[in-house]
């Protein structure tokens, strides 16, 4: 709580709606809303028929989605009767627009479906979650069985409102059941799909791709390519997947990914949304922390925040001003993708790794179009993917003949940290299986070029997450040694006058070991010579081996190494 704020100041707030994606909901409960609502006039002008808006995972999409179906739709219980949505609205920048926009409010049928639920481990569950969903939407249009209808469409309709329908009569029920709505309300149909793209995601992932893309083709076509009863649609999702033909014959279907212009400010924060809704509560001063974790999207000529990331960020501060920020949006989003990156790297990618991880820039050619089955096939689909989910932002662009070259670099230190830590993963999976005996014996016996040759190999191999400081190197060494044999290993500990990087001793002291380690940064290749001198000397300066030989111990070496970005150089103190 903020200094000066009572606890009566802070309860009579707007609430903070983490989760919630009814735009209903939210107003109703009176939660703090970011008002995206000319998102309407905007779709209103651009007289598309069907429109894809890819945007990441938790930005407002689903929100969105529910903004349009309560403003646009003319809304019925099972019973038929008029639900009047209008007054959600009042107050909001939509109701400013004039009659032009308003006269559509509460006119449509609207089909809403939802495809995140498929997110299941196999095909069958998958298929099974898909087909609630449509069931649901069904149920929630049953009115329509009030009308005149054929014995035929009568009987389909109740099949699949019992869940009981035949496969080819779920592949193309979207398209039945706009023919049903706009015979009712005798007007066309309004068709929101959101998160299009989640079941061709994990069901790349989990390895049922070719069924799912099957039932998702059948799915959005029979709705959105030939459908008579379409007034016009929205897509979302994450990524323009077009070349398993999703789309095929959709010749109107307008595109609109986050290097598009349009629509660019009504998905996310913008820096002025974000700046109010610290005011409102009161936390104005957390901005720039705000903004260093949680800041860096370009979606068109728009700067913006990740807005989930942002609402937890606030909640938590409200209740603790002082309290860290912390990584919201990579916990609810698959880090999958970013994971396989760096288990499967080459040199050339880990080398764009360390670049950008070190606040650098990479350029690569951008394609909105993405195949998941191709995404390993080519690096530059690779980057594009993480570009689109949200792990990278676009800089500067620059067009060579067909191609549209963006800079690529790292958002924020939250995405930084989703890098980060799947580095430090892979690289603690990775020594399990790798035999350091090697390493072990050369450091038993003194052998110097043996230990640092072993080193430099993996630091060649390997991915520095920490812009090549000594914490990099220290925790580098530190994994490579752990759970070595008999061998426990100690850091920074207490020794003598000071502390040594690392003290590696076995468990017994009868006849045991004892290493001391430690390491020094160079500035230049030149200088790592003189660096392993400075270390040996500061080993014996303070001592390092006084608290192992108190314990008991006699056979003590004592390594000084050197770092200079994957070059490692390292030389023994010899008892003088």
């Amino acid at each position: 709580m903020r200094e000066g704020a009572s606890q009566m100041d802070q309860r009579k707030r707007k609430g903070i709606p983490i989760g919630h994606e009814d735009f209903k909901r939210i107003i109703n409960e009176d939660c703090y809303f970011v008002d995206k609502t000319l998102l309407i006039e905007e779709l209103l002008e651009s007289k598309a028929q069907t429109t894809l808006l890819t945007r990441p995972r938790r930005f407002g999409k689903t929100l969105n989605l529910s903004m349009l179906r309560r403003f646009f739709e003319d809304e019925r219980t099972q019973r038929g009767e008029r639900i009047d949505n209008s007054g959600l609205f009042n107050g909001l920048a939509i109701s400013r627009c004039g009659e032009d926009v308003l006269r559509h409010q509460g006119q449509y049928p609207v089909i809403s479906l939802s495809l995140k639920s498929a997110k299941q481990p196999n095909y069958d569950m998958a298929h099974g979650c898909l087909i609630d969903a449509v069931i649901k939407e069904f149920q929630r249009h049953a009115y329509v069985l009030e009308m005149e209808m054929p014995q035929r469409s009568r009987e389909s309709l109740e099949r699949i409102l019992l869940g009981k329908g035949k496969p080819e009569e779920y592949a193309t029920a979207l398209a039945f059941l706009s023919e049903c709505l706009a015979k009712y309300h005798g007007k066309n149909v309004i068709i929101l799909i959101d998160e299009y793209d989640v079941p061709l995601e994990n069901a790349y992932f989990e390895d049922f791709y070719d069924q799912m893309i099957k039932f998702v083709r059948s799915l959005l076509e029979s709705a959105l390519k030939t459908n008579p009863y379409l007034e016009w649609g929205i897509i979302t999702g994450c990524l323009w997947i077009s070349r398993e033909s999703i789309f095929t014959g959709l010749n109107n279907l307008e595109i609109h990914s986050v290097i598009s212009a349009y629509y660019s400010d009504k998905f996310g924060f913008t820096e002025e949304e974000a700046k109010e809704l610290l005011a409102y509560y009161g936390l104005s001063a957390k901005y720039g922390e705000l903004k260093d974790w949680y800041d860096g999207y370009w979606f068109g000529k728009a700067e913006i925040y990740n807005p989930w990331s942002i609402l937890n960020y606030v909640k938590q501060a409200i209740a603790d001003a002082e309290a860290f920020p912390r990584l919201y949006w990579s916990n609810t989003s698959s880090n999958s993708i970013v994971r396989e990156m760096v288990e499967n790297a080459d040199a050339e990618t880990r080398a764009e790794l360390e670049i950008l991880i070190d606040g650098g820039v990479i350029e690569k050619p951008v394609h909105e179009e993405i195949t998941y089955g191709d995404i390993h096939t080519a690096k530059d689909n690779l980057w594009n993917f993480l570009f689109f989910t949200g792990y990278l932002k676009a800089g500067k662009q620059r067009q060579e003949g067909e191609e549209i070259y963006l800079q690529l670099s790292i958002p924020n230190r939250e995405i930084k940290s989703v890098y980060r830590n799947s580095i430090m993963n892979w690289f603690d999976h990775k020594i399990q299986t790798l035999d350091r005996s090697l390493l072990i014996k050369a450091l038993e016996e003194g052998d110097c070029r043996s230990a640092e040759a072993f080193l430099s190999k993996q630091l060649m191999d390997t991915i520095s997450c920490f812009d090549y400081a000594e914490n990099y190197y220290h925790g580098f060494l530190a994994g490579l040694l752990k759970n070595t044999g008999d061998y426990q290993i100690l850091s920074n500990r207490e020794s003598g006058t000071g502390r040594p990087d690392l003290l590696l001793k076995t468990r017994y002291i009868r006849n045991g070991k004892v290493m001391i380690l430690e390491l020094k940064v160079a500035d230049r290749f030149q200088n790592m010579e003189r660096c392993c001198q400075q270390v040996l000397e500061q080993i014996e300066e303070r001592k390092y081996e006084a608290a192992v030989r108190e314990e008991g111990y006699e056979d003590i070496r004592k390594y000084g190494i050197c770092f200079f970005k994957k070059e490692c150089l390292m030389m023994e103190q010899r008892e003088r």
